[in-house]
């Protein structure tokens, strides 16, 4: 039995769920936004309306060995964060340490000067909302997947380094720093 996948999904109020079993979607709405699900065949979904409550299962003929049990999870915890998405949203902040290191928000793309000869350029997928301020970027949404990609798409474009701390990283990130060359006694 999967432990994450026998836990029901409690719908809060303001959300509404609709499922269609005959092709396997899942589309949630709420005052943030709407997400839509195609779940795979070895999982079942269900809405229970008098409960506000989603539960998942595996389908009949399903063996509890091998990869059905992880699908079963998954589907579980996808549905989750659609939930959570479309309730509070997803928010990741970076922030920018280094001496000319910026990024501004111009329409649909991000630009980032990060040391490097040209800009790095970077498209805000739909859904998802982009700010500066000062030097931390914030990168907002209602799904978590792609909210989760831009803000690591951004760290990864100039990691931070391990001797004066300059790059991008995660607000709040702990970055292990290395001593420095020691010159002779």
């Amino acid at each position: 039995m999967s432990r994450i996948g026998k836990k029901p999904i409690t719908v809060p109020s303001g959300v509404t769920v609709s499922i269609d079993p005959a092709s396997r979607s899942v589309n949630i709405e709420g005052s943030k936004g709407k997400l839509s699900l195609v779940h795979r065949p070895e999982v079942v979904v269900e809405w229970h309306a008098d409960e506000k409550s989603i539960e998942c299962r595996l389908a009949e003929g399903t063996a509890l060995d091998g990869s059905g049990k992880a699908y079963w999870g998954l589907t579980r915890s996808l549905i989750n964060n659609m939930v959570e998405g479309v309730t509070n949203g997803y928010t990741k902040k970076l922030e920018i340490v280094g001496v000319g290191y910026g990024a501004k928000v111009a329409g649909p793309k991000i630009t980032l000067k990060l040391g490097f000869a040209n800009e790095i350029v970077f498209q805000i997928p739909a859904g998802v909302e982009c700010s500066v301020e000062r030097d931390v970027v914030t990168v907002t949404g209602v799904d978590k997947q792609k909210v989760g990609e831009l803000a690591a798409k951004i760290r990864n474009s100039r990691k931070p380094e391990p001797y004066n701390g300059k790059g991008v990283r995660y607000l709040g990130e702990d970055i292990r720093r290395k001593q420095g060359k020691a010159f002779g006694a």
